[in-house]
C-alpha cells in the first residue's frame, strides 16, 4: 500500500514537473519521506568491535533479507553468522512475551565471550544471555549499581600518605603517625590551591596549582514555555565571552620530607588562556604543564625541576595569527628525554621529534600536506601509525589515508590507498585493521587488512544502492575549481534533486558552515544528507564547499580567517558555484540562497550584508552574529585578544544596515551555546535601520534546529524566495 502511495504520489509529482515545476505539495509529501531511504541502502559499512583476548570481531550489516550479526576470525579468514537469527528470536519471543522479528532483532549492540560460544545483549529493560550452541537463553538478574562516594584525598604512590585541600591550602596526612601537615599558607578563598594534586613518582613531592578565582560572567536564558508550570522559568547559566577576565593557574611545587614549599618561577605564565598540569617524570626528576597564552599565539609545553622549581620550555610553539591548540598532539618518550610534537611551523601540519634536552627539532613528517591525527605509537619499534590528506596529487585534500612512518622519518608506508576517504578501527594489537572507504560519489567498501602492511586480506562488505538508484535517487557529484587566487582548488559537492532533469534551471542553494576549527563538506558516501536532502529533493542544486579559512589545508589556507570571519571563504565560493554553473549551465546564478547553522548562520547573514550582489536570500539559524557576545573559547581563538575593531568589522549587528536580499532569523530562546541576544541583537539593528526581514523565535528551543518543523519553515522560505512560488498548505 505504502509503494502505491509513493507511486501515486510520483505520478502527480511528474505532472507538474512536465508542467516545469517544482516545489509543490507532491514534492513536499515525497521529501518528507526521504530520511526512510536508508532503509534501502545496504552493506553501509563495517563497523567492527574486537572481541577481548582474539583475533575475532563481530559486526551488523544491513542487508536485503534483514539484519545480520557476522563474526570475522582476522587471523583464519574466516567470516560466518555470529548466531541463527531465527532460533534467539523464536526463544525470546516466547520469553519476552511478545513477537521478535529474527530479520530485524530489538538490539543492535551484543558482547561476545572470548570462547565465542556465548553473547549477550540488553532488551525490554534486561539483560540476556544467549548460548549459542545450546539456544539456551536466560534472562540476568539485574544488578543494582552502587555509587563509590568520592575522595579528594589523594594517595601517595608509596601508600603512606594522602594530599588533599582544606581550608583553600594544602594539606597531607601521614598514615603511619595518624599526623596532619600543613603545607601551604597563602591560600585564601578566591586564591586558592587547586584540587588537582599530583605525586611524584617518588613520594617525595607535590605539583599542584595554585587558583585565582575570577566571577565568570553569566546571561539569562528564559523557558517561556515550561511544561511543569503556567509562567516562564529563568535560568542564569556560566558563560564567559571575549575580552572577559580568566582566572589563574599557577604552578606550586612542596617538598613533603621537608614540609615546605619549592617556589617555581611562574611569572612568564601569567598572562594565559590556561595552565594545566601534565604529570611527574617517571624518575622524579621534574613535572610537567602546558600553558595556553592568552590570544592563542604562544603555546608552551614547559618542565619544572623538581628540586630547584626552575622552569624551562620544552616546546614554544609560536604563531603570528593562532596556535591550533585544539588539535595539539603530545607524546613523551624515553621518560621526557624526547617527545613526538605535531606542528605548523613549516606552514603545514607535521610530526617533530623534539629532544628535550636540547630543544631541537627534528621534523618527521614533510610536504604539501597534512597530518590528521596520530592513531598510535610503537615504541619498540620506533614507528608512527597516522592519518593524513593531500599527499595524493589530483586527488581531493581532504581525503583521509592511514600510514606508518619510522622515527627516523624513513619508510613512510600507505595502509590504506585507494583514492577514496577511509576510516579504519585496529585490533588492540594492531595486528589488523577493518577499513570502510568511500567517497560522496563512491559507495563504501569494507575490507580487512594486514595493518602492517595495508595488504587486503579479506573482502568483507561491498555498499548496495540499486534500490535507492530506481526509486529517483541522483548520485553527489565532487567538484573542485579554482579560489579567489586562480591557483588554489576549491572542493565541494553537489546534490541534484529527484528525477533531475539538465534541461531545466535550477536555483542554487548553499548550506555553509565557515568555521576555522576545521572543514566541514562530509568527504564519506551517504544516500541522505539530514540538512541538505529534503531541501535539494524540492526542486534545488544544493552546493557543500571548504573555502578558505577553513582547516586541514596549508597554514596560509586557515589564516584567512584570522580576524576575518566576515570573509568565511566567500569569494573561494562564489567563483566555485560560478565555474559549476559554467560547466552546468542548468544552475541559476541569478537565484543564489544561502543557510548554515551557528558559525554558518553568522556566514549565512554576513553573505547578503557583505556579498549581495551574488547572494538572494539566507536562512541563519542560532548565528553568533557578533564575535563579542559568543564564548570566550572559539571567538578568541580566530579574532584575537585584545579585542579589537575587527570584531565590529565583522559583526552582522554592526553592519546589519548593509542588508539587501531576503533575510530569515532562526534561533530558539534557550540556547546555551550561542547567547540567544546575538540575534535579538540583530533584529534590532535591523529595526533601526528600517530593514525588511523575517524572523522566527523558537520557544523550547536550544541550539539544535534541525526538527521537521525548522526544516519545513527553511524549505518553505526558499520555495517562496528563489522559486517565486506559493508554498503548499501544511
Amino acid at each position: 500500500m505504502k509503494n502505491l502511495v509513493l507511486l501515486a504520489t510520483t505520478g502527480l509529482c511528474l505532472s507538474a514537473s512536465l508542467a516545469g515545476a517544482q516545489g509543490k505539495k507532491c514534492d513536499y509529501e515525497r521529501a518528507d519521506t526521504l530520511a526512510k531511504i536508508g532503509g534501502y541502502f545496504y552493506n553501509k559499512g563495517v563497523r567492527p568491535t574486537w572481541i577481548e583476548g582474539t583475533s575475532t570481531f563481530w559486526y551488523l550489516n544491513h542487508e536485503r533479507a534483514g539484519d545480520r550479526f557476522y563474526l570475522i576470525d582476522a587471523a583464519k579468514k574466516e567470516k560466518r553468522l555470529a548466531f541463527n537469527a531465527d532460533s534467539l528470536a523464536s526463544r525470546l519471543s516466547k520469553a519476552a512475551s511478545g513477537k521478535i522479528d529474527a530479520s530485524k532483532l530489538p538490539f543492535t549492540t551484543i558482547t561476545v565471550e572470548a570462547n565465542l560460544q556465548n553473547l549477550s545483549f540488553d532488551y525490554d529493560g534486561s539483560t540476556w544471555r544467549y548460548a549459542i550452541a545450546t539456544n539456551a537463553l536466560n534472562r540476568l538478574p539485574n544488578t543494582p549499581t552502587c555509587s563509590t562516594p568520592q575522595s579528594n584525598k589523594v594517595l601517595s604512590p608509596d601508600g603512606k600518605w594522602q594530599a588533599y585541600i582544606k581550608d583553600f591550602n594544602l594539606f597531607v596526612f601521614n598514615l603511619s603517625d595518624k599526623k596532619e601537615i600543613r603545607l601551604s599558607e597563602d591560600g585564601v578563598s578566591g586564591n586558592h590551591y587547586g584540587s588537582e594534586i599530583f605525586w611524584s613518582p617518588d613520594s617525595r613531592k607535590i605539583a599542584t596549582t595554585k587558583v585565582r578565582e575570577v566571577t565568570e560572567r553569566k546571561i539569562p536564558l528564559v523557558e517561556s514555555s515550561p511544561a511543569s508550570q503556567r509562567q516562564p522559568i529563568l535560568k542564569w547559566i556560566d558563560y564567559a565571552k571575549p575580552g572577559d577576565p580568566l582566572p589563574i593557574y599557577t604552578p606550586a611545587l612542596f617538598d613533603v620530607e621537608g614540609k615546605k614549599q619549592i617556589q617555581v618561577d611562574a611569572q612568564p605564565y601569567a598572562n594565559q588562556f590556561y595552565l594545566s598540569l601534565t604529570g611527574w617524570r617517571k624518575d622524579s626528576r621534574a613535572f610537567t604543564f602546558e600553558f595556553n597564552q592568552r590570544g592563542h599565539q604562544v603555546y608552551q609545553v614547559a618542565e619544572a625541576d623538581a628540586s630547584t622549581g626552575k622552569v624551562r620550555p620544552l616546546v614554544n610553539e609560536q604563531s603570528n595569527t593562532f596556535v591550533e591548540y585544539y588539535k595539539n598532539y603530545r607524546y613523551d618518550l624515553n621518560d621526557g628525554h624526547e617527545m613526538l610534537w605535531i606542528s605548523n611551523r613549516d606552514g603545514w601540519r607535521h610530526i617533530y621529534l623534539i629532544d628535550c634536552n636540547t630543544g631541537k627539532a627534528k621534523q618527521i613528517t614533510k610536504g604539501e600536506w597534512v597530518v590528521r591525527n596520530v592513531v598510535n605509537v610503537d615504541e619498540a619499534k620506533k614507528t608512527i601509525l597516522f592519518t593524513a590528506s593531500g599527499i595524493n596529487k589530483g586527488e581531493d585534500p581532504y581525503l583521509i589515508h592511514y600510514y606508518s612512518v619510522g622515527f627516523d622519518s624513513r619508510n613512510l608506508t600507505c595502509l590504506t590507498p585507494e583514492r577514496a576517504n577511509h576510516t579504519a578501527t585496529f585490533s588492540k594489537d594492531y595486528t589488523y585493521m577493518v577499513d570502510v572507504y568511500s567517497r560522496p560519489d563512491t559507495v563504501p567498501v569494507s575490507v580487512l587488512r594486514d595493518a602492517s602492511n595495508g595488504k587486503v586480506t579479506m573482502m568483507l562488505e561491498q555498499g548496495d544502492i540499486s534500490e535507492v538508484v530506481k526509486k529517483g535517487w541522483t548520485m553527489p557529484e565532487v567538484l573542485s575549481a579554482k579560489g579567489r587566487d586562480g591557483k588554489t582548488d576549491i572542493w565541494g559537492t553537489i546534490l541534484r534533486p529527484y528525477n533531475f532533469d539538465a534541461g531545466k534551471s535550477y536555483p542554487v542553494v548553499e548550506m555553509i558552515y565557515a568555521g576555522p576549527h576545521d572543514s566541514h563538506v562530509p568527504k564519506d558516501f551517504s544516500v541522505y544528507y539530514h540538512l541538505c536532502s529534503r531541501l535539494s529533493d524540492l526542486g534545488f542544486v544544493v552546493v557543500l564547499i571548504d573555502g578558505m579559512g577553513t582547516g586541514n589545508r596549508s597554514k596560509a589556507f586557515h589564516d584567512v580567517c584570522w580576524k576575518n570571519l566576515k570573509d568565511a571563504g566567500f569569494p573561494d565560493r562564489i567563483a566555485w558555484i560560478k565555474a559549476a554553473a559554467a560547466k552546468y549551465p542548468y544552475m541559476d546564478t541569478t537565484r543564489v540562497g544561502i543557510y548554515g547553522w551557528s558559525a554558518g548562520g553568522q556566514n549565512a547573514m554576513a553573505a547578503l550584508l557583505f556579498h549581495n550582489d551574488f547572494y538572494k536570500a539566507a536562512v541563519a539559524l542560532c548565528g553568533c552574529h557578533d564575535n563579542r557576545m559568543d564564548k570566550i573559547w572559539w571567538n578568541e581563538q580566530w579574532m584575537g585578544y585584545p579585542i579589537d575593531e575587527s570584531y565590529s568589522q565583522c559583526s552582522n549587528v554592526d553592519n546589519a544596515w548593509r542588508l539587501k536580499g531576503k533575510l530569515l532569523l532562526i534561533n530558539g530562546e534557550l540556547d546555551d551555546n550561542v547567547d540567544p541576544a546575538s540575534t535579538l541583537q540583530v533584529v534590532s539593528a535591523l529595526i533601526k535601520a528600517n530593514k525588511n526581514f523575517e524572523q522566527l523565535y523558537l520557544p523550547g528551543f536550544s541550539h539544535n534546529l534541525g526538527a521537521p518543523f525548522v526544516m519545513h519553515k527553511i524549505h518553505d522560505f526558499f520555495v517562496k524566495t528563489l522559486m517565486n512560488q506559493t508554498p503548499p498548505e501544511w
